[in-house]
């Protein structure tokens, strides 16, 4: 029955629960979950309107010049994933090296992580608060002069955005107010932070992103009812499948399945290729496959080869397929299959928000199945921003001891 009291249906709409009364919302515990997953297609313009701002534009100049001879995108959490999306758009558009690497990874291993020669360091983060985020900047900016620092974060108020202001080699972006979530996981922070990441490229244009926009909005209006239908089915493992950027998509949509089921949904990501190297084996009856499809045929076409292996082969429960004009000969009958028409996509960029928003009203509707709050699913163990921990001070390395 729906947690709403109508007992026609197994679950109530998108609609239907953003309608209830604040109170109600708030008791039910999906609240600021549900207004942020909904307020993306509205957010997403206002981001890419924020880059085209003057002032932004030539706080972004200042910080791409000279241009870097290599980027490294670092954050933690979901803004580690966010980097992955981000890197090989940017390092298309802007023609160099760009990477990713976690911030913990920074903080205990910088001297054999990073790469030498210096370059810009980005570093994605929702609140920059957390405990790596200043941490990695502090080491870098004492050890490391040769590489030039750019926050891209949420809250005006966090370290990132307030503590380094006086450093020369250091450059913000603060997004709108709006996409400083207040649920605990991650969901319109993400998809703003890799829009504002991936404009620095060039790739935030007002078409694409009014598009991208209308084509969410309508998943949300029209869609969601499967979506919901395919949460509230049993399953307690889900699988998410992605190539090139949008395995940082995969691994976002993993990470919100399992932290909105409080790990009663076990979770994997992988590409399309590499799950024929072991992973496949763990498919069963049980399991839920989520496809995000490559605007690239000739990616696409390997997707789908990948896809008609399991249908063969008959596993996974179902499977939610995420993309444009998808082939009719992929969608078996216990499929749901999310279009995203009227995207015309020519790259990854911007089809990875709608995948990732796709992933987000999964998790949101298994949340509710499994009787959870979406705000806080994991009450005692999780919190918004992770808790402080010590940081202990970098050592020498044996060469550097031998040079001293």
């Amino acid at each position: 029955m729906s947690i709403l009291g109508n007992k026609t249906k197994a679950f109530d709409s998108l609609a239907a629960l953003a309608a209830a009364a604040p109170a109600a919302q708030r008791e039910l515990g999906y609240a600021d979950t549900l207004r942020e997953i909904l307020q993306q297609p509205t957010t997403w313009q206002a981001t890419a309107a924020l880059l085209r701002e003057p002032s932004v534009q030539a706080q972004l100049q200042a910080a791409l010049t000279p241009r870097p001879a290599q980027i490294v995108l670092t954050g933690s959490g979901s803004s580690i994933y966010a980097s992955e999306c981000i890197a090989p758009d940017l390092q298309q558009a802007l023609g160099v090296p760009v990477q990713a690497i976690a911030a913990g990874t920074l903080l205990t291993h910088w001297r054999r992580a990073l790469p030498p020669g210096g370059g810009l360091l980005i570093s994605i983060a929702r609140s920059g608060d957390s405990p790596e985020s200043a941490g990695v900047v502090d080491q870098l900016l004492a050890h490391a002069p040769d590489w030039r620092h750019l926050a891209i974060t949420c809250n005006a108020n966090g370290k990132l955005a307030t503590q380094y202001r006086n450093e020369p080699r250091y450059f913000s972006l603060v997004l709108d107010e709006r996409t400083n979530d207040r649920s605990l996981v991650m969901t319109s922070s993400f998809t703003n932070l890799v829009l504002a990441g991936s404009g620095l490229g060039g790739r935030a244009d007002t078409a694409g992103v009014q598009r991208l926009a209308g084509c969410v909005q309508h998943v949300f209006e029209q869609q969601s009812d499967a979506l919901a239908a395919i949460a509230y089915r049993n399953f307690d493992q889900a699988v998410y499948l992605g190539s090139g950027g949008a395995l940082g998509a995969a691994r976002e949509a993993a990470l919100k399945m399992l932290e909105m089921s409080a790990g009663r949904v076990r979770t994997m990501a992988e590409t399309f290729l590499g799950l024929r190297h072991g992973p496949m084996s763990s498919l069963d009856e049980r399991t839920l496959v989520v496809a995000f499809l490559s605007p690239d045929p000739a990616v696409r076409a390997y997707e789908y080869d990948l896809l008609r292996e399991l249908g063969r082969k008959r596993l996974g429960l179902a499977r939610v397929l995420v993309g444009e004009g998808i082939a009719d000969d992929v969608i078996g009958a216990q499929d749901v299959a999310v279009d995203l028409a009227g995207l015309a996509a020519s790259d990854d960029a911007l089809p990875l928000l709608a995948d990732v928003a796709v992933g987000q009203v999964l998790a949101f509707f298994r949340c509710l199945a499994l009787g959870g709050k979406p705000d806080a699913p994991a009450q005692g163990v999780l919190t918004r921003v992770v808790e402080s921990f010590a940081l202990h001070a970098a050592g020498t390395t044996q060469r550097e001891e031998r040079k001293a």
